[in-house]
C-alpha cells in the first residue's frame, strides 16, 4: 500500500467515520475499486490505525464531555455526570456481546460483499429519511434509550449500515434531542474503538516493518484531521435536520455498488 492510497483511504475513514454513509462500508468499496491486495495482517493493522485516528479525533471535539464521564466514573456519586456514564456503559453492552461471541460470523460478511454493502446502504438510507421527519424535542437519552442504541451500534457493524446513521436515527426516532442524540452516539464509540485496538494488538496479529511507517502515518493524520472537520459538521447537520441529503447518497451509492457487485 503505497502513501496516496493510504492518505485515500484515510480521507475516506476519516469523513465516513462520522457522517451517516458507513465508514465499513465506503472502505470496502474503496479497496474493491483500488484493488487492494494487502495480506490480512497488513489491512488489520492498517484498519486498526485508522480507527484509532478516528477515535483520537472524537475525544479532541468531545474532550470537556470525555473527562466528565471518567469524573462521573470514579465519584461514586449519583448525580447527572453519573447517570450519563453509566448510559455509556449500557450502551457498549450489546457491540460488546455480539463483537465477542460471533467475531469469526462478523469477519466473513467482509472481504470483498459488495452485493451486502450495498443492500445495507440502502437500509441506512431509509433509517435517515425516517429519522430526518421526526419531530424534534428536547428529551435526554434514557438508560433504555442508551439500550436500545447499543443495539442498533452493534447492527451496524455490518458493512454498510452506518453506526453514527443508525445511531443518531434510533436516537431521534426515540424521541432524543438532535444535538444530544449526535453527541451521545459519537461518544458511546470511543471505548469500543480503543477496546478494539487493544484486543487486536494483544492478538499478535499487529505487524509492520520498517517500509509500513510511512503509509501508517500517512493514513493516520488523514484520518485525524478528515474526523475532526466531519465530526464537527456532522452535529451541526444533524441540528438542522438535513440527514436527507445523505439518505440519497447512500441511495445512489448503494445502487451503485449492487450494480457493481450483479455486473462483476
Amino acid at each position: 500500500m503505497d502513501i496516496i492510497e493510504s492518505i485515500v483511504l484515510g480521507l475516506i475513514q476519516g469523513l465516513t467515520e462520522f457522517l451517516p454513509v458507513s465508514s465499513s462500508g465506503h472502505l470496502e468499496l474503496a479497496k474493491a475499486i483500488l484493488g487492494d491486495t494487502s495480506v490480512p495482517q497488513e489491512s488489520l493493522t492498517f484498519t486498526v490505525v485508522l480507527h484509532f485516528a478516528t477515535a483520537l479525533s472524537t475525544i479532541v471535539i468531545f474532550r470537556k464531555e470525555v473527562v466528565e464521564i471518567l469524573k462521573g466514573l470514579f465519584q461514586f456519586k449519583w448525580n447527572e455526570q453519573t447517570q450519563f456514564s453509566l448510559k455509556i456503559v449500557a450502551s457498549m453492552i450489546p457491540a460488546v456481546f455480539v463483537g465477542l461471541l460471533f467475531e469469526e460470523q462478523l469477519e466473513a460478511f467482509f472481504g470483498g460483499k459488495i452485493l451486502l454493502v450495498g443492500a445495507m446502504l440502502l437500509i441506512t438510507a431509509l433509517l435517515l429519511l425516517l429519522a430526518d421527519r421526526a419531530k424534534n424535542t428536547d428529551k435526554k437519552v434514557s438508560f433504555l434509550n442508551a439500550v436500545i442504541i447499543g443495539i442498533s451500534q452493534a447492527i451496524a457493524m455490518l458493512p454498510g449500515i452506518s453506526r453514527s446513521g443508525a445511531t443518531i436515527s434510533t436516537s431521534v426516532l426515540l424521541g432524543v434531542d438532535r444535538t444530544k442524540a449526535a453527541r451521545f452516539s459519537f461518544l458511546m464509540v470511543v471505548p469500543l474503538i480503543f477496546g478494539k485496538v487493544a484486543k487486536d494488538l494483544m492478538s499478535g496479529d499487529i505487524n509492520f516493518s520498517s517500509s509500513d511507517i510511512a503509509p501508517l502515518a500517512a493514513g493516520f493524520f488523514a484520518a485525524f484531521i478528515s474526523g475532526l472537520l466531519a465530526c464537527t459538521w456532522m452535529i451541526a447537520l444533524v441540528k438542522k435536520s438535513k440527514l436527507s441529503y445523505f439518505a440519497i447518497y447512500c441511495a445512489i451509492v448503494g445502487l451503485a455498488a449492487i450494480g457493481y457487485a450483479l455486473l462483476n
